[in-house]
């Protein structure tokens, strides 16, 4: 497995909300820096719902990702659903709670599948696409995307290729 995308996003708001969000990610290039809280200097911007040391990370796979575009008929990029992480030859299918994900000193672990939410679905600008997602046979419907970086607050490391463990 590899990396294929490093995610981060800046604060922005969604068209017709009062609120700024951090749903959309841009692919970047080179090393980013992470921590307990996730990659430094990606905006989390309700951190009563998203982010934290259970959710610091939102990783999401290629075949996921692959599957969607089949589903919907159209391309998407990496940072689309607002995911930090996008791996080759993953399917969310395949990876469950307590799965980490190795790189050098870095250690992910996963800790919970992902939970759509209003800002999701107004980030796909169909407010019934979260309500559709447990009822098809999605891979992020039943799947661990959010990982923790383990194993301490003050502990930094740069990504660049995981070896998933189980």
């Amino acid at each position: 497995m590899k990396i294929l995308a490093l995610c981060v996003g800046n604060p922005e708001r969604l068209a017709g909300k009062s609120y700024k969000t951090g749903i959309f990610k841009q692919s970047v290039n080179g090393a980013v820096m992470i921590d307990a809280e996730g990659l430094v200097g990606d905006a989390i911007c309700n951190r009563k719902h998203h982010g934290g040391v259970d959710q610091a990370i939102y990783v999401e796979g290629s075949l996921t990702l692959d599957w969607w575009s089949k589903e919907l008929g159209r391309p998407y990029e990496p940072g689309t659903f607002g995911e930090n992480l996008v791996i080759s030859g993953l399917d969310n299918r395949d990876v469950a709670v307590g799965d980490r994900f190795t790189s050098g000193d870095l250690i992910l672990e996963a800790t919970a599948c992902r939970i759509p939410c209003a800002t999701f679905a107004a980030r796909m600008t169909d407010p019934k696409f979260v309500n559709a997602i447990p009822w098809r046979p999605a891979p992020a419907s039943t799947a661990a995307s959010s990982a923790a970086a383990l194993p301490r607050p003050e502990w930094r490391s740069s990504i660049s290729s995981f070896q998933a463990k189980r």
